[in-house]
């Protein structure tokens, strides 16, 4: 089996937002500490929809690496690392372009989505088309096994999952496999040889799927197995030849609950955002412009907090205490909508001080941030060349002898 490693990655087509700090960054900060993280800049995503104005996308990429790291993404803990500088996510993305079928791209709910709502883009482009099949291959080309995604990108994954299965059901094949499964399995000793056999035999000619798990259970706890001999005996359990790319899982992530200043989801498209590395007069100024309950037009005025922008910021910020505070105050017209909103402005600042702090030392050093970039590049680079040797091989185009 494959250890556990988490894929994600963002496009550079702006500066980031508290929308991406909640809905994305603090998860980051989170899987960094319990799993091998990769984190990539989809330079290459962008070009799917930025094709005509790729003159912003070098400068959003390094923007977007100080945002990640003034945020807390930890180099010591996560490789951070850009996808056009590891050439192997194109090479993979043509390979398995191979095998895909037309139908499965054309599927993808977001593909007509975007092209109606993006309407002032021409998206008719193969690389629009292809992207699903792109991210299929950003992920698979580490054999990345958990992939943090929200519901709406579930579909993509599903996708991801159906070409590593046709990819492992098509390649996944050894000529001399059978001869390899048998010396194998002697590796395990009689006693364990003779189990995994048959949990084998119940797991496909019952549909046990307790004697599958205790088959997986077996195998993990052989020691003096290689990881090609784990591959090809988790394969012939389940009736496969060799799982060369594994089928990714699902981290689904919750949605984020920052708004936007308007109450909508916070989006650039919007315009409704506060930024990541906003400076402190910009931030008060926004939020103080902020619209409020409509009900409430003189301070005297009661309003209803739940018809009000202001109350979502307080949801997310506000202490108990204080939200009880805001409640009282709105409906009985006890305090009026600036003092309502002086709380929420405090608790922003609070929280971006040490993301600023961060992100000032790195603005000021930018050949750390370089440094740090290349060496995930070189760590990525590695990690991917290992899956493409076997890809190679599989297809036939391996040359070992050139």
């Amino acid at each position: 089996m494959f250890a556990d490693r988490v894929l994600s990655g963002m496009r550079p087509t702006g500066n980031l937002h508290l929308g991406h700090y909640h809905g994305v960054l603090k998860n980051w900060l989170s899987l960094q500490q319990k799993y091998e993280c990769l984190f990539f800049v989809a330079d290459w995503h962008a070009l799917t929809t930025h094709y005509d104005s790729p003159q912003i996308i070098e400068q959003n990429s390094w923007d977007m690496a100080i945002d990640w790291l003034a945020a807390g993404v930890d180099p010591a803990q996560a490789t951070l690392f850009i996808q056009s500088k590891v050439p192997a996510h194109a090479e993979l993305y043509l390979l398995l372009s191979m095998i895909t079928p037309l139908g499965w791209l054309e599927r993808v709910p977001t593909y007509k989505d975007q092209q109606e709502k993006l309407t002032e883009k021409d998206l008719s482009t193969y690389g629009f088309l292809g992207y699903p099949l792109l991210q299929s291959a950003d992920i698979l080309v580490y054999r990345a096994n958990l992939v943090p995604v929200g519901e709406d990108q579930a579909p993509h994954l599903e996708f991801t999952r159906e070409v590593s299965r046709r990819f492992n059901h098509i390649f996944g094949k050894e000529p001399d496999f059978a001869e390899k499964i048998t010396q194998t399995i002697k590796k395990m000793g009689a006693k364990k040889g003779k189990l995994y056999n048959e949990l084998r035999n119940r797991y496909q000619e019952q549909g046990d799927e307790q004697a599958l798990r205790e088959a997986k259970s077996l195998l993990e706890t052989q020691q003096n197995l290689s990881m090609d001999d784990r591959e090809r005996l988790f394969g012939y359990l389940e009736g496969r030849s060799r799982v060369i790319l594994p089928e990714p899982q699902t981290l689904l992530t919750k949605a984020s609950k920052m708004p936007g200043l308007d109450g909508q989801k916070m989006s650039k498209s919007y315009g409704n955002t506060i930024g990541l590395r906003e400076d402190a007069d910009s931030i008060a100024k926004k939020i103080r412009t902020m619209p409020t309950d409509p009900a409430r037009v003189r301070r005297s005025d009661p309003g209803n907090p739940e018809k009000c922008p202001v109350w979502q910021f307080h949801q997310l910020y506000s202490s108990a205490d204080t939200k009880q505070w805001v409640w009282e105050g709105c409906t009985t017209a006890g305090i009026g909508c600036l003092e309502c909103k002086q709380p929420v402005i405090q608790s922003i600042l609070e929280e971006q001080a040490p993301i600023l702090e961060r992100a000032k030392m790195y603005e000021n050093d930018p050949a750390q941030v370089k440094k740090i970039i290349m060496a995930g590049n070189e760590k990525a680079n590695q990690l991917a060349e290992e899956t493409m040797r076997d890809i190679r091989l599989a297809l036939g185009i391996g040359y070992p002898t050139i």
